[in-house]
């Protein structure tokens, strides 16, 4: 990878598909900025292997993407695909991220001794401690949970939980499993003849709201919440 330009890839069904693109660019572009495709890419050509110049043959794109146009398979690959990131878009995107978990758990956590939020200065101090390595591109919520347990024998930290009786139909049931997994504790969960899954889930309070907004995203809304 050099300044001027770096790689997008994607990978589908043991196929690999990789574009150049100009770091800046495509870096705006992921962060969802208005830029132009064909502003942000070096060349038209998609690539099995960018760094060996090997090119992807035509009726290859034409199977898995349904198109040889250059844009839309660049739009793809930029959206549903991994951007090799330069070292100073890494080093920004952890930082944001670590001041948004920062954020989360100062609004979200008190000290039990007190029942007071913590100061976000305290629980950065905390959180050097612990030696947590931020992903950029995990969610805040999914990455809260973890620092709050590696957290609390070096900083009290108490959160209220809430339970959750959720039903999801059956052609979203398997989408949605991941994403519940990752918010909250599974206490009891039941599959139904119908294809259907229902489950209690046990979470934080703070999550119940990004709880029901990605489980609505996934399923557009067809789904059954509510607090028990």
């Amino acid at each position: 990878m050099s300044e001027r330009y770096t790689v997008a890839r994607m990978t589908h069904d043991g196929e690999h598909f990789e574009i150049l693109v100009k770091p800046q660019l495509a870096f705006s572009y992921r962060l969802g900025k208005t830029t132009s495709i064909s502003e942000l890419l070096v060349t038209d050509t998609i690539f099995t292997d960018a760094g060996k110049g090997l090119r992807v043959s035509e009726d290859k794109l034409q199977e898995v993407f349904g198109t040889t146009n250059p844009i839309k398979i660049a739009s793809v690959i930029l959206k549903k695909g991994t951007l090799q990131l330069t070292t100073e878009q890494r080093k920004q995107l952890v930082e944001d991220k670590r001041r948004q978990i920062i954020s989360f758990i100062s609004r979200q956590c008190v000290d039990p001794k007190t029942d007071l939020p913590h100061p976000p200065m305290r629980i950065e101090h905390a959180m050097k401690q612990i030696h947590f390595s931020i992903d950029p591109f995990r969610d805040v919520e999914e990455q809260t949970r973890e620092i709050i347990k590696l957290l609390r024998p070096i900083l009290p930290l108490k959160m209220e939980q809430v339970s959750v009786a959720v039903r999801i139909p059956p052609e979203y049931a398997s989408k949605v499993y991941g994403t519940v997994k990752g918010l909250g504790v599974i206490k009891r969960e039941q599959w139904q003849a119908d294809g259907s899954w229902s489950a209690t889930v046990e979470m934080p309070a703070g999550l119940y709201g990004p709880f029901l907004e990605k489980l609505g995203k996934i399923t557009r809304g067809n789904l059954e919440a509510k607090r028990v």
